[in-house]
C-alpha cells in the first residue's frame, strides 16, 4: 500500500564521475482546505477557514489542532463530527455542535498558507496573535533533569520514519517525565506537525498538558510557541535555534524554552526554574 505522505520521482544522481538514473522519495506536499460548519439547526453556516499546504495524513488531527490553536474552538467537545474527503478532494469539513459559537474574527485567512509559514494568510497584524489564556492551576511539576532532556532527540530520531524515507520533513513530539514518547507527528510544515500533535492530544484526552515537554526537530519560531501556549504546554525544546520573538513570547507566557538541543548541550532561553541542572558555572 502506497504511503500518501511520500511521493516518488525519477532523478539523475551524480556522485563524483558516476551518473545513475534512479528513483527518489520525497515528502508529499498538497493543499488541504479546512471548512467549518456551525450554527443552529435552522441556520447552519458553512465557511472555508483556511487552505494550508501539508503532508497528507492525520488530516482530522490537523484540522482539530488548527481550530484549537487558532482559538476558533475551546475544546474537542465543541466538535460534533469531522467529514474527511481529503484523499480525493483535499477538503475536510468540521461540524460544530449547534450551541457552539466559533471565534472567527482573528482566525480567517484570505489565501493559502504554505508549508513554511504558520502565519501566512492572516489579514492584519493584530490577527497574528491568538488569545492565549493563563493555564488553569495544576499540581506542581517536578523540574526536568538535564540528563533526561539530553536523551530526547535520539528517542525522537529513532521514530522519524518519514524523515528516514525523505530527508525533508519536520517532527513534533510529546514526552512525559519518564522520557516516554507519548505522541509524534511529522509534516513538511513545522506548524502543521505541531497542529497534528495537539489535535491528537485533544482526541486522545491528554489534556491538561502542563506536565509534558514538546520537542521540535527544527527551529522554534513564534508561531510554534504560540500554538504550544494555547495548549498549555510549559516546556519546549528545539533541536534548532529559537527566534527573538519566540524567546520574547516564551517569557511573556511563562514557558521554558530550550534551543540547540543536540550533542549533549542546550541553551535555556527562558524558564530555567523548570530544569534541574546538576552542574553550574
Amino acid at each position: 500500500m502506497l504511503n500518501p505522505a511520500i511521493s516518488y520521482t525519477r532523478i539523475t544522481r551524480v556522485q563524483d564521475t558516476i551518473v545513475t538514473a534512479t528513483e527518489d522519495a520525497l515528502a508529499a506536499e498538497e493543499p488541504l482546505e479546512i471548512q467549518l460548519i456551525y450554527g443552529p439547526l435552522t441556520d447552519r453556516q458553512q465557511q472555508s477557514i483556511s487552505v494550508t499546504m501539508r503532508t497528507p495524513g492525520q488530516d482530522p488531527e490537523l484540522a482539530t489542532g488548527f481550530l484549537y490553536t487558532e482559538g476558533i474552538i475551546r475544546s474537542e467537545k465543541d466538535i460534533k463530527a469531522i467529514c474527511s474527503d481529503s484523499d480525493i478532494t483535499n477538503t475536510i469539513q468540521v461540524s460544530l455542535h449547534e450551541h457552539v459559537i466559533p471565534v472567527l474574527k482573528t482566525a480567517q485567512r484570505n489565501f493559502v498558507s504554505n508549508s513554511g509559514c504558520g502565519m501566512c494568510g492572516k489579514t492584519d497584524l493584530s490577527a497574528i496573535y491568538t488569545p492565549v489564556e493563563p493555564s488553569a492551576s495544576a499540581q506542581p511539576v517536578p523540574a526536568w533533569p538535564a540528563e533526561l532532556i539530553h536523551r530526547l532527540p535520539d528517542l525522537l530520531r529513532h521514530q522519524q520514519q518519514l524523515f528516514d524515507d525523505t530527508g525533508g520533513i519536520h517532527a513534533a513530539a510529546l514526552f512525559d517525565q519518564s522520557s516516554t514518547l507519548l505522541l509524534m507527528r511529522e509534516d513538511i510544515g513545522r506548524h502543521n506537525a505541531v497542529d497534528k500533535l495537539i489535535g491528537a492530544a485533544l482526541q486522545q484526552q491528554l489534556f491538561p498538558m502542563q506536565s509534558y515537554l514538546l520537542l521540535l526537530s527544527g527551529r522554534a519560531g513564534f508561531e510554534l510557541i504560540q500554538k504550544a501556549a494555547m495548549a498549555g504546554i510549559k516546556v519546549i525544546a528545539a533541536v534548532g535555534a529559537p527566534s527573538g520573538m519566540a524567546v520574547k513570547m516564551a517569557h511573556e507566557w511563562d514557558i521554558t524554552l530550550i534551543g540547540f538541543l543536540r550533542q549533549q548541550r542546550f541553551n535555556i532561553y527562558s524558564g530555567e526554574h523548570r530544569i534541574a541542572l546538576t552542574h553550574q558555572k
